[in-house]
């Protein structure tokens, strides 16, 4: 008889499946990423850094946009709290990513929640978004398809900016080419998929037009701006006295008795 002690703790194969899965969720982004990682290294290589700065940015920050608004700041010569307070505004956004994904992570360990969070960008967020949309929040759910998006992440954008430093000098103008516009395609990839209510559109519409009317704002607070305008609206349009929460209010009525119960079971 096998007594407790001497029991060991059941494998999880579905981890590596998981880990593997994120990953390969997460291929589009990374293609589109792979020119914004090249031209950040080509400009790190005509400004006035070292190349072994740049990589050491993109390996401690891990932020494409972030990433550029310091290279700039940095060439013209400002201050400290100046690049500090500007990139920590248009990170801002990040607060709203994590404020999304936390009833999925909120049960791990300070640990995973330290690791999760630093590998969360734009693309990853949507890849984890569009995954864990599909589980009721809870300890069932798996950090591990977070995790592979991630790392995956994270691991591309270092290899194209080394790639960018390495030919940047050989190909000085590599920056002119347009091949930021990949990296607006794929912003364009992440949002629209979920406009799939009036709220989302509402609130996508009023972002983007607020976003550009108010480019000229310094330190890019016309972008956060913009994004709390955004929010604000979404909100709003997803309050119970909404058009959109009366419709489904309407709808809950509607089903049968049976429904209500057992719904009220799995609570």
């Amino acid at each position: 008889m096998t007594t407790q002690s001497n029991a060991r703790p059941r494998p999880h194969p579905k981890r590596a499946a998981e880990f593997v899965a994120g990953a390969r969720d997460t291929i589009p982004m990374m293609i589109g990423a792979a020119p914004f990682g090249v031209i950040f290294g080509t400009l790190v290589t005509s400004g006035p850094l070292s190349p072994w700065h740049g990589q050491f940015m993109s390996l401690a920050v891990f932020a494409g946009s972030a990433q550029f608004i310091a290279l700039g700041l940095i060439a013209s010569h400002a201050s400290f709290a100046v690049i500090l307070a500007t990139t920590f505004i248009v990170n801002l956004r990040h607060v709203l990513y994590s404020a999304t994904l936390a009833p999925y992570v909120a049960h791990l360990p300070l640990r995973w929640r330290l690791v999760l969070g630093g590998v969360l960008t734009d693309e990853v967020f949507a890849v984890a978004w569009a995954h864990f949309r599909r589980h009721p929040p809870g300890n069932d759910v798996s950090p591990w398809h977070f995790l592979g998006s991630g790392i995956s992440m994270y691991l591309n954008w270092q290899l194209w900016t080394a790639a960018g430093l390495l030919f940047g000098a050989a190909f000085p103008g590599l920056q002119s080419l347009g091949l930021d516009f990949a990296m607006v395609a794929t912003f364009i990839a992440i949002v629209v998929p979920q406009l799939v209510a009036l709220r989302y559109l509402a609130a996508a519409a009023t972002a983007g037009a607020l976003a550009f009317f108010w480019q000229d704002w310094p330190y890019k607070l016309g972008l956060l701006g913009a994004v709390l305008a955004g929010v604000v609206v979404g909100v709003v349009l997803s309050r119970p006295g909404s058009p959109r929460g009366a419709r489904e209010s309407a709808e809950s009525s509607r089903k049968p008795p049976t429904v209500r119960r057992t719904a009220g079971a799995r609570q």
